[in-house]
């Protein structure tokens, strides 16, 4: 093997470890603070368990995880807990989006959602009781699901590009046939080029049954699709003419955040210029 061909494949090899081990790294964090066990990231990742192991002493070495002595189990680390904290001051969704996921509760009586992308999935940072006695209770803070679930999910979809979507809902077929019953690709598709032309999503009670959510994507200054606002209620609530009322809250509630997101950003960013 030439010089060239060597370095080309050990680059290879160094970036798929590098991929292996960050999603590693994220299995553990998507445990939301619990500790896992090793058998679980072997059966997450589809690595062998040597391989997986090697992967965590070094993510142990570096301060990113930490293993317990007594049930050898692996949580996130003090440099894993730093780094949050420094994405944080950078870059909070949540801290934009609060007051906005308060007032959407506070006017509309149900339960208000924020969720972000993370990749082929959504996953919910916060969920905002309404007043409204009878609540709907199908997503929690810290759930996970492919995007397209949910009217959070479904609003991220669809502002993807065609074949970023189309790609999407392709990685997400096994899932979805194995835990997503009512849930089909045909579906998905179809509700992406209903929330285009709508301009906001609509869950009409495929996940929870009676469960009828309202969702609109939020998206980066730079046209990205980052998260999204929902609310859900019971579908007796959820009338054809209180979908466009909740809609126009949300759109609201979308401009506000994304103003807040886009000042943020530019006081962050030091000017080039």
């Amino acid at each position: 093997m030439d010089t060239a061909t060597q370095q080309k494949s050990d680059g290879s090899t160094g970036a798929q470890s590098v991929d292996r081990v960050l999603g590693l790294l994220s299995t553990i964090a998507r445990a939301g603070g619990k500790s896992v066990s090793i058998n679980f990231l072997v059966e997450e990742s589809g690595l062998s368990r040597p391989t997986v192991r090697r992967m965590m002493l070094a993510l142990i070495r570096a301060g990113f995880v930490e293993q317990d002595e007594d049930s050898r189990t692996y949580a996130l680390g003090t440099e894993s807990y730093v780094i949050g904290l420094m994405a944080n001051r950078r870059f909070n969704l949540l801290d934009l989006a609060i007051d906005s996921l308060v007032a959407l509760s506070r006017e509309s009586e149900d339960t208000s959602f924020l969720s972000i992308r993370r990749g082929a999935h959504s996953v919910c940072l916060h969920r905002e009781e309404g007043s409204f006695p009878i609540r709907t209770h199908a997503l929690q803070a810290g759930q996970k699901h492919p995007l397209g679930v949910g009217a959070g999910g479904m609003a991220i979809l669809a502002a993807l590009s065609d074949e970023e979507a189309e790609n999407t809902i392709a990685d997400n077929a096994d899932l979805l046939a194995r835990d997503y019953p009512g849930y089909s690709l045909d579906l998905m598709r179809q509700h992406v080029r209903d929330t285009r032309k709508r301009g906001w999503s609509v869950n009409p009670g495929l996940y929870v049954p009676n469960s009828w959510a309202v969702g609109i994507v939020l998206l980066s200054p730079d046209g990205k699709p980052i998260g999204a606002l929902s609310i859900a209620a019971l579908d007796a609530r959820m009338q054809a003419d209180r979908q466009i009322r909740i809609a126009d809250l949300l759109k609201r509630e979308k401009r506000s955040i994304e103003t807040k997101l886009s000042r943020k950003l530019d006081f962050d960013i030091p000017s080039t210029a």
